[in-house]
């Protein structure tokens, strides 16, 4: 094994900066070498982990092997034509907007970071804006090479049950090595953003299901602290890649440049409670007033609409040492009583969520643990501190299941097992597939062993 491989014994955390646990973190750089990290892991098994954005434990092994796959990160063809890309699960979205875009293509889903791996974005199976008309990754990688528990490497093809296992597969079924993705053709790095406002949880939806269908992209930032008549008042953003004519004569110089922003980084120390109600409540006020009743055509660059809090470093330190709790749910079409009993409950607790966001979903994936489902799908950021904040989101979690929803599992640190079969009904057969193919369980991860998975 060489320097770069030898395990160090460090404490890793889910982005939301709850529940740290110490692992040995190695860092392969070649296939072979993280075949044989896979061999030498003990009996606390291995996960493999890319650049850290899952917000709970899913990339987290107590007294275990960590697998950093970001330095295995090459791209090994780009078919410009038909417009596919087959790399390493290591490369980052940020690096595939870097060479791709100039080409005139773009990745089909991107989450709200680009600071998300390959590897990770389909053992999460990731969603974006652009759900109700795209779905999520996994519909555009069409195979994959997967390093399993025997140290053997399969290649992996759609529609088959181990695909769908590692899919949303939360990086239990093995290590992704290399994927191909179907890419997105663009004429020009630019969006064409448009943005009203709704006055309610109501209004929202209204306007959610009537015109989504005829954007790209859609999101409703969403006040969660007001209460009455503005319950669930918003800012609603749709959008869509902005073609070469609609450009300024300046903008057509370099029509495909990808430019990011950046700002200072958080600090490390921040006093506990800094946002708390009075000052979310401010930013959400600011928000909603300052936000234009009804504005179309207006021209983003990716990064400003997609990615805005990548351009602050560490923002994950705003809510305080504490950390933040993630709380992200689905509920179907036909629950939208349940969606407005979930927020009312948010909003009569006066909890200072920042930031929360309301979209809707459109056809499942086919990967047994892959979250998205058709319907409506809330992310609320939350203080892990905040009193009481861990019974509450439990009788949260029983209102989603009763309902026939489900938490978001890259997103979770705390919900509690037995609520699990009910909001993923595929997951016997993904036990019973790991057994299978992992019967020692070398794949294992602080997630799997809260939920038995």
């Amino acid at each position: 094994m060489s320097a770069d491989t030898a395990p160090v014994t460090v404490t890793v955390t889910g982005w939301g900066l709850t529940a740290p646990t110490a692992a040995h973190v190695i860092r392969p750089r070649t296939y072979e070498e993280a075949a044989a990290a896979v061999r030498a892991c003990g009996v606390r098994g291995g996960i493999p982990r890319g650049l850290g954005r899952a917000y709970g434990d899913a990339a987290q092994n107590a007294g275990g092997a960590v697998l950093d796959m970001t330095g295995v990160d090459r791209i090994h063809a780009i078919d410009a034509d038909g417009g596919t890309v087959l790399c390493d699960a290591g490369v980052s979205l940020h690096r595939l907007m870097e060479v791709l875009l100039p080409l005139g293509w773009f990745v089909p889903v991107t989450p709200g970071t680009r600071h998300v791996t390959v590897g990770g974005a389909i053992g999460a199976d990731i969603h974006g804006r652009n759900h109700h008309v795209s779905g999520s990754f996994s519909r555009h990688v069409l195979s994959l090479e997967l390093l399993t528990a025997d140290g053997g490497i399969r290649t992996v093809s759609r529609g088959t049950p181990l695909f769908d296992a590692t899919t949303g597969g939360m990086g239990l079924t093995g290590v992704i090595l290399t994927a191909t993705v179907r890419l997105l053709p663009v004429e020009t790095s630019l969006l064409s953003v448009a943005t009203e406002r709704a006055t309610d949880l109501d209004d929202l939806m209204a306007r959610l299901t009537a015109t989504d269908h005829r954007h790209r992209y859609s999101v409703a930032w969403i006040d969660l602290l007001a209460r009455g008549a503005a319950t669930g008042r918003a800012v609603l953003t749709r959008a869509d890649h902005a073609p070469l004519d609609a450009l300024p004569a300046r903008a057509r110089r370099a029509p495909l440049a990808f430019r990011t922003l950046q700002f200072p980084p958080v600090p490390a120390h921040l006093p506990q409670g800094l946002l708390g109600r009075t000052t979310v409540g401010l930013f959400n006020e600011l928000r909603y007033r300052t936000a234009p009743r009804a504005r179309t055509g207006r021209l983003q660059r990716i990064s400003t609409l997609f990615h805005p809090l990548d351009g602050v470093p560490h923002w994950n330190r705003v809510h305080g040492r504490g950390g933040f709790v993630h709380y992200q749910v689905v509920v179907g079409r036909g629950q939208e009583d349940a969606l407005r009993r979930i927020v009312r409950r948010i909003s009569a607790r006066r909890c200072p969520a920042f930031p929360a966001v309301l979209k809707r979903f459109g056809e499942a994936a086919p990967g047994w643990l892959s979250f998205p489902v058709p319907g409506w799908t809330l992310a609320l950021d939350l203080p892990a501190g905040l009193p009481g904040l861990g019974a509450f989101l439990d009788e949260l979690d029983e209102e989603v299941a009763t309902a026939g929803g489900r938490v978001h599992l890259a997103k979770d640190s705390r919900v509690r097992p037995e609520l699990l079969a009910a909001m993923y009904p595929r997951l016997d057969d993904f036990r019973a597939l790991r057994a299978e193919l992992d019967p020692r369980a070398v794949f294992t991860s602080d997630l799997s062993r809260r939920l038995a998975l």
